[in-house]
């Protein structure tokens, strides 16, 4: 099978999804379909074009057994809406004009698009009058309501106009994979017929999140060594409310041995500071950004791994990928996240959840795994491990979407419907 991958973000980019499309590529490739992908120059997530690459009219690679062709966009990863507009629309002509022109000789048997920005949509139905070949998405945000919830400044009629466009977009497709059963329920709300949509979790890179043994040079060189941490790795931004982690490390600091360490970096990393210095916090550590490679290392010293969003109707639907690499390093979860997440955790007992933005309700958690014998934390962890390999891990998630791609680049209807258990 050809498979045509169209897509603004793409490995070596180095948030989630890029990463996992590199992997799915190289999967299907192995499994010894032809794969070509049309991308950007990488520059995201610091809007910043990566060290060896340069804006230039076309750049074609080789890469883990697949082809690559790179199209020139305006790099920005900025909370301007102007600057966001004219990153996603420089990619979407690019790929419309020199990415037609220049895979002209690729005839695929299926599309496949991830849906991000919404304007893939324009992108992806301007190629398929083209190659008229038919399109599966994989959606992983859902525009605009993560704009909107991220605190982008847009008016509510640009958010009506958006939402038209989302639901044209919608219909360019023969199928689409979401990475979450509450994604599912809206977009049926939103009027896409059910057996059209797939669940395909983004997995967690398996070559980076494993179960470690605790390196003491690592704990002592960070002031992990001696105590109970309370570890929170990724993004340090405003829809993750990590102001609320703040206001309960205050309301625990009896608790001697217990420390909150922040892993990262972000636009609320300064606030963040200021308010534990404000509060006169010693049980609150900033650590900055580290290499993924070395998360598992963190993530070893951690007693119980913090997932945490805002209080917010749309986030109650995502499954972060953070989750799912905190179960692959087989560490229990405090989770903050209602919805989704809570259900996922609660079905593989693989953590407790609090109420979101209840700083008393996340003290109390913390006092519950503090009290709770390290044999019943670490089994926790265990069965979140069990259940990552049984039900998220690459294989399976892969697997899920070539049989979606191989139905329909075969002309069924609809794809063979799978369901995260």
């Amino acid at each position: 099978m050809r498979i045509l991958f169209v897509t603004q973000f793409f490995w070596p980019e180095t948030r989630t999804a890029p990463i996992n499309l590199g992997a799915l590529a190289e999967d299907l490739a192995a499994k010894g379909h032809e794969v070509l992908v049309i991308t950007g120059f990488p520059n995201h997530p610091l809007g910043r074009i990566y060290e060896g690459y340069a804006i230039r009219p076309w750049q074609w690679e080789e890469a883990r057994g697949f082809k690559i062709l790179r199209l020139p966009l305006y790099p920005d990863h900025s909370n301007s809406l102007a600057k966001r507009v004219l990153n996603f629309g420089s990619f979407s002509l690019s790929a419309t004009t020199l990415g037609i022109v220049l895979t002209r000789g690729f005839q695929p048997d299926v599309i496949f698009a991830y849906f991000a920005p919404i304007t893939a949509a324009w992108t992806v139905r301007v190629i398929r009058a083209f190659r008229h070949a038919p399109v599966v998405y994989w959606i992983t945000d859902l525009w605009p309501e993560n704009f909107r919830a991220a605190g982008m400044n847009m008016s509510e009629r640009t958010y009506r106009w958006l939402r038209r466009f989302e639901d044209w977009g919608y219909k360019q497709a023969n199928a689409i994979c979401v990475d979450s059963p509450g994604y599912k329920k809206n977009l049926v709300a939103k009027g896409v017929p059910g057996d059209k949509i797939h669940v395909v979790a983004e997995w967690a890179d398996e070559t980076l999140f494993y179960p470690v043994e605790r390196d003491d040079v690592l704990g002592e060189t960070y002031g992990l060594a001696g105590k109970f941490n309370i570890v929170y790795g990724g993004n340090l931004g405003p829809v993750q409310k990590l102001d609320t982690v703040i206001h309960a490390a205050r309301e625990v600091m009896d608790l001697e041995d217990v420390q909150f360490v922040f892993i990262g970096d972000g636009t609320e990393e300064g606030a963040l500071k200021a308010l534990a210095q404000r509060f006169e916090l010693e049980n609150v550590r900033f650590i900055p950004r580290q290499p993924m490679e070395r998360m598992r290392d963190f993530f070893a010293w951690a007693d119980v791994l913090l997932v945490h969003l805002q209080r917010t109707p749309i986030f109650e639907l995502q499954l972060p990928s953070k989750v799912l690499a905190y179960m692959a390093c087989a560490r229990p979860i405090l989770n903050g996240v209602a919805g989704t997440v809570a259900e996922i955790i609660e079905d593989a007992q693989c953590g407790l959840s609090c109420v979101p933005e209840d700083p008393t309700s996340m003290a109390e958690l913390v006092r519950t795994f503090y009290s709770m014998p390290k044999t019943k934390r670490e089994e926790m962890g265990q069965r979140g491990r069990e259940a990552y390999l049984s039900h998220y891990c690459r294989a399976v998630q892969v697997k899920r979407i070539e049989s979606i791609l191989c139905n329909v680049a075969a002309g069924a209807q609809t794809a063979t419907s799978f369901t995260l258990s």
